[in-house]
């Protein structure tokens, strides 16, 4: 475990992301947003689904630890015809006699399996982890909508502050054009003039369509996450410039792993596989069924609670394998393969997580820092282009001076406009790499489930719970 991380920290004033982290932007649009994806994203409702279908899967597992009872009820009707024959002194008859034969049965059957070698308890067991592991996913997919829907809603600003740049731009240019077919009216231009500053203003224009229609690609991305068609969205683009970007502190690495649901759900997976192959280990060895029945029968109903009428049966027996061509090794040696899977999966987003941290940390500061130097970038080129545009309107100047000048401010602003762009998802990156605010609910996988050891895991591992489960 790295003691610290290799990136700059942040301010003194940084924290832990919070819960509803989002809300520290500013804008009340993305409040909205992430509410209405919270709510109606096709993808978390898919992933709450997969909660139930784990729950049900443990009460599935967990009924083989328990009898089986059923209740039995019949009632029988038979008819029988006799014939007798006789003789008399007035010769021979035959008598067909008839008679009923009614049983009333009512009963009960029980079956167990005697859980000798812990099989069904590691069933049940690998099924527990699974549903938490399926809690701790469904974290990570409602951690991944959120931030999907923030950088889908900066990248729309970042367009739409694009998108002003080039008007701003375009207007200015159009005014330098004017200013320039007035000089040639005059004598002090030339028609190349002209057509070099129409060409600027031309190439200017045709820019617009394209980040028009980038924006709009943004917005109609936003229906799908927030599970509406495109055509009832109805969202007004605002801009970066206004939304507030709150540092967050990263930590130690040690405090990463209880904060990251996709590192939980890796455990999760963990112990549920070294449960499965407690369970394959456990096949190779004789089962034991007890089973038992008992009721009444009579041949009258109100007489069949009398004490004569009661039966009962009782029988064990034993089952084991003697050759199966190899399955169950195939099993058990499947399920250790399946582990050691899984492990390495583990151990990846142990890194990963540290990796996303790191990445997010580095672009951080770096992009912070370009954005200072971009600002002042603009700044000057501003200053250089309204020097340019005062000296051709004094005619000191030729339209090359004014055309480099307009060229470098309209590149500067764009330019800042991507970086701050870049700045915000870093920042967003970074919320996410520290898991959006997430915690380990308290309590362990191990105190949930009797049975389930640290020895069972390789290392160790107790996993928290994200709630109670039957």
């Amino acid at each position: 475990m790295p003691a610290a991380f290799k990136a700059p920290p942040m301010s003194d004033s940084a924290a832990w992301p919070s819960a509803d982290w989002w809300r520290g932007f500013g804008s009340r649009e993305l409040d909205s947003l992430i509410e209405q994806a919270r709510a109606n994203n096709f993808d978390i409702a898919a992933a709450i689904a997969r909660v139930r279908q784990a729950d049900a899967q443990v009460r599935i597992a967990g009924a083989a630890l328990l009898p089986t009872v059923s209740g039995t009820g019949t009632a029988q009707w038979q008819q029988i015809s006799t014939s007798v024959s006789r003789s008399s002194s007035t010769g021979s008859f035959v008598s067909n006699r008839t008679s009923d034969v009614r049983t009333y049965t009512l009963g009960a059957d029980a079956a167990y399996e005697v859980d000798f070698w812990q099989k069904n308890l590691a069933v049940r067991q690998a099924a527990a982890a699974s549903a938490v592991f399926s809690r701790f996913d469904e974290q990570t997919v409602t951690l991944t909508i959120v931030t999907t829907v923030a950088s889908t809603w900066f990248t729309a600003l970042a367009y739409s502050d694009r998108l002003t740049v080039a008007q701003n731009n375009l207007a200015a240019a159009e005014q330098t054009l004017q200013v320039i077919r007035a000089r040639l009216a005059a004598g002090t231009a030339s028609a190349l003039d002209v057509a070099q500053q129409e060409a600027l203003v031309a190439g200017q224009r045709a820019n617009i369509p394209n980040l028009r229609n980038q924006m709009e690609q943004q917005l109609i991305g936003l229906g799908i996450l927030i599970g509406r068609p495109p055509e009832s969205v109805t969202i007004e683009p605002g801009t970066l410039n206004r939304l507030d970007a709150p540092p967050v502190r990263a930590g130690i690495p040690s405090e990463l792993l209880a904060r990251r649901p996709d590192v939980a759900a890796a455990e999760a997976q963990l112990v549920a596989a070294n449960a499965n192959i407690k369970a394959a280990r456990a096949a190779f060895f004789p089962s034991v069924q007890l089973t038992g029945s008992g009721g009444l029968q009579n041949a009258a109903l109100n007489t069949l609670f009398n004490p004569g009428a009661g039966v009962a049966s009782l029988a064990a027996g034993l089952t084991a394998p003697i050759f199966d061509g190899g399955t169950l090794q195939g099993n058990l040696e499947q399920a250790k393969a399946r582990y050691d899977e899984l492990l390495a999966d583990y151990r990846k987003s142990v890194v990963q997580a540290f990796t996303d941290v790191e990445d997010a940390l580095t672009a951080y500061a770096y992009l912070t820092h370009q954005e200072e130097l971009q600002r002042e970038a603009v700044r000057t080129a501003q200053t250089a282009a309204d020097i340019a545009r005062a000296q051709l309107g004094a005619g000191t100047v030729d339209i090359t001076t004014v055309l480099q000048a307009q060229t470098t401010l309209f590149s500067d602003q764009d330019v800042l406009v991507q970086v701050r762009l870049a700045r915000f998802l870093a920042l967003l990156n970074l919320y996410k790499a520290l898991g959006g605010g997430w915690t380990q609910p308290d309590g362990t996988i191990l105190d949930q489930f009797p049975g389930l050891t640290p020895d069972m895991v390789r290392g160790g591992v107790a996993l928290p719970v994200g709630s109670n489960i039957e």
